[in-house]
């Protein structure tokens, strides 16, 4: 069983990412989950994680603001995707929830800290800020990390919030260098694997003809978020990003993944954010991220629909 800390902003495939999660109680324990801003300001994010934990009766997990300004450059959102809430489509009942005092950026060093060394996951979902502070307050606990896995980057799509980058690294490029060259084991899950799986029709009614709340909640989040995409990308259905990260813990087999030298652009305002990936090799650098290339995107919906099926 891996113990995990998610950081977040759900965002409608966060949101199906968290449900994966919380459906898979033998393979992960839920330390915490640290709100984000990204998709959305940080009030709506904690707001939306609550939404997301309470709709699958996961009332127990301890939830904390991270920190709610980039580093260096000012906050850049997502409400042309996933809405004004960033977590539209669907009718959520009244948040219950109040966040932990406790700031992100504590809990994660208390936690690690409290853990063995090399025990503890990071499911990094959104921009790095929190994660990358946590690790500049106190850098002992880059030793009870097992590893960052992380949707983040692109090479062969370069981008999607720029013409050079990836939303999650372009919301805080120095948040996300900090991260890469902390040392840790990093896995990276980046739009050159989440552009192969593709929230087709036929893929989203599986969801809703499970006949849960969980079930067809997953089916109007998806569907609202996919309006922007399907209009960019012109393909039969939008990219599916958050899910990757709970898939690639469980089935890794699915993925096929290259030991790069991974750095990150912050410097040029044509490029800021951009992920310089040395795929092939070109260089004698350190090699400090496992980067995914492909996915079989059948095996992928068939046991995200599996876990999805397993709530209410």
């Amino acid at each position: 069983m891996r113990d995990l800390i998610c950081i977040t902003d759900p965002g409608q495939e966060q949101a199906v990412a968290l449900w994966t999660i919380l459906a898979s109680p033998e393979e992960f324990r839920m330390l915490a989950v640290v709100a984000s801003a990204g998709n959305t300001s940080l009030d709506n994010t904690v707001r939306n994680v609550f939404a997301v934990l309470e709709l699958a009766g996961a009332t127990e997990v301890p939830v904390h603001r991270g920190v709610a300004q980039p580093l260096l450059r000012p906050l850049v959102t997502a409400a042309h995707v996933h809405g004004e809430t960033g977590l539209d489509g669907y009718d959520f009942p009244p948040v219950q929830g109040e966040a932990e005092s406790e700031t992100g950026v504590a809990a994660i060093i208390r936690l690690c800290r409290a853990a063995p060394p090399r025990s503890v996951t990071i499911a990094q979902f959104s921009s790095m800020t929190t994660l990358a502070v946590a690790l500049t307050e106190a850098p002992d606990i880059a030793d009870h990390i097992d590893e960052v896995v992380m949707m983040a980057g692109a090479y062969f799509e370069v981008g999607n919030i720029t013409p050079a980058a990836e939303f999650n690294i372009y919301v805080d490029p120095h948040a996300a260098a900090i991260v890469l060259e902390s040392g840790i084991p990093l896995v990276m899950l980046p739009l050159d694997v989440t552009h192969q799986l593709r929230n087709t029709r036929e893929r989203l009614d599986a969801f809703s003809a499970l006949g849960t709340e969980c079930g067809r909640a997953v089916d109007a989040l998806l569907t609202f978020s996919e309006t922007f995409d399907l209009a960019k990308y012109g393909w039969e259905g939008a990219p599916l990003h958050g899910p990757v990260v709970p898939l690639y813990l469980l089935r890794p087999e699915l993925f096929r993944c290259r030991l790069i030298n991974a750095r990150v652009e912050t410097g040029s305002e044509l490029t800021m954010g951009m992920l310089v990936a040395d795929y092939w090799q070109i260089t004698e650098l350190p090699r400090n991220v496992l980067y995914a290339r492909d996915v079989d995107a059948d095996a992928f919906y068939a046991e995200l629909t599996s876990r999805i099926a397993r709530l209410r």
